[in-house]
């Protein structure tokens, strides 16, 4: 008889599954397709022994390329992006896709730098003989990140548009060409439990598995191209529900749950159904993005929550960057 399959063997049947974890031995075990990092997990890896290589290499590196004569900040400020890069090309080597890098979250709302990060970031990737195909540049889904992955794009720089939990911003994201969306579903659940004062909602209705599989339907039925990667799970039940979705960034305990469950994975989203529903199109200009958005208090709400949450990270790990360059430096 033959052995039962996982939930996760069955889901990868139908979706391609993304670790979401800064620590690369989690995915080692875990060996999914692709992986995605954010400013919080690379700044709670930085601060593990394990990693403490990489961090004091980096450092090194960065002081050595400026010179003994420049200060701390300028060494910590170059450091800083090749630490993602570093961590980047870690996971390269395990995974056989591709590696989201997140573009500072301070530049959320100016067009021209967020360009110009990626592509350093990018720049940095090539420099060591690693192809833009397998490097998503990730990029807060505000106005402004959504027209400087637009104009990253045609220049075949793949991004990721993250901190998206409005259909406004998914709409406007295809539009631009975008080549992946990240919708948040455990944030958007957050947002609603906190507003209503409920404690839980079933799967099948929770509002950040109804977002998702709204975005999806929508862009099946319009034919849109963009991947849609549901992300930030807070259980089991919401990827199950999430079945059959493009891409899902799942953490390393929920990965690990979903291979010890068995029983049979039904899938619950579907191109083909999708291409039949009812929906009417979404024409998408500034104007519109900005009333929508203001119009949605989650999503408004959580955008903001989350741009200054990441900003947050990234001091954190500036702040460890600083000292640990002024130990090496005895």
């Amino acid at each position: 008889m033959p052995t039962p399959k996982s939930f996760l063997d069955q889901l990868r049947e139908m979706t391609v599954v993304v670790a979401d974890t800064g620590d690369i031995h989690a995915i080692e075990l875990v060996k999914p397709q692709d992986a995605t990092t954010n400013p919080s997990l690379i700044t709670a890896a930085a601060q593990m022994p394990d990693y403490q290589e990489i961090v004091d290499g980096t450092l090194l590196e960065a002081r050595q390329d400026l010179g003994t004569d420049e200060p701390a900040s300028q060494v910590v400020s170059l450091a800083f992006d090749r630490l993602a890069v570093a961590f980047g090309m870690k996971i390269l080597e395990i995974i056989p896709g591709r590696v989201s890098t997140e573009v500072d979250a301070r530049l959320s709302f100016d067009t021209a730098a967020t360009i110009a990060k990626a592509h350093y970031l990018i720049s940095q990737y090539e420099a060591h003989g690693i192809s833009r195909d397998r490097v998503l540049i990730k990029i807060a889904a505000t106005w402004e990140g959504i027209k400087a992955a637009e104009a990253l794009e045609k220049e075949g720089i793949h991004c990721n548009l993250t901190l998206l939990f409005g259909l406004h911003q998914a709409i406007a994201c295809a539009e631009a060409g975008v080549k992946l969306i990240s919708p948040f579903v455990g944030r958007i659940l957050d947002w609603y439990k906190k507003d209503t004062g409920r404690d839980s909602y079933p799967a099948a209705e929770d509002p950040g598995v109804l977002s998702v599989a709204k975005i999806y339907n929508y862009y099946k039925k319009f034919g849109y191209k963009t991947e849609i990667m549901g992300a930030s799970f807070r259980s089991m039940g919401e990827i199950v529900e999430l079945a059959g979705c493009d891409l899902l960034t799942i953490s390393p305990a929920l990965l690990d749950e979903l291979q010890h469950t068995q029983g049979e994975l039904v899938r619950k989203l579907d191109p083909a159904i999708a291409a039949q529903s009812d929906i009417e199109a979404i024409a998408m200009d500034k104007a519109t993005f900005e009333q929508m958005h203001a119009s949605d208090r989650m999503a408004s709400e959580k955008l903001d929550e989350g741009i200054k949450g990441f900003s947050k990270a990234l001091v954190t790990l500036e702040e460890l960057l600083t000292a640990r360059l002024a130990k090496l430096e005895g």
